[in-house]
């Protein structure tokens, strides 16, 4: 359980890294002209910027607080951040009718859930 759980946090965090990495330094208009970002042409490119942080952030409380030991209960706290993340991502490209990335969004917040409730419950880190 304690490998799943540290699997599942590594690929949430690189879906974060890559994620954060695009909103953060690829201009509006690009993302706009991207499958899955045409929310972006109605936002402020400075929101769009702070997901990209958000998500930036979320890479790393994901996996450095455990990893060094330090206040080891952030990462599943920020697994569930995540999990309301993609709840608004869910509801963002539903409305635009991309269902296809409202699906990808639902394998994304299961896994978020999965680590959410391991680290909480039964593989919890301890100090």
């Amino acid at each position: 359980m304690n490998l799943a759980l540290w699997i599942g946090a590594g690929l949430l965090a690189a879906v974060a890294l890559t994620g954060g990495v695009t909103k953060t330094f690829v201009p509006r208009e690009k993302l706009a002209g991207a499958p899955g970002g045409g929310w972006t042409a109605g936002i402020e490119p400075g929101l769009i910027k702070a997901l990209g942080v958000l998500e930036l952030l979320a890479a790393l409380g994901l996996l450095l607080p455990a990893a060094l030991g330090v206040a080891p209960v952030v990462v599943p706290v920020t697994a569930v951040c995540w999990v309301l993340l993609m709840i608004g991502a869910m509801i963002t490209h539903g409305r635009l009718g991309e269902f296809r990335f409202v699906a990808l969004n639902v394998v994304y917040l299961a896994l978020a859930a999965f680590i959410a409730w391991g680290r909480f419950g039964p593989e919890a880190f301890t100090v």
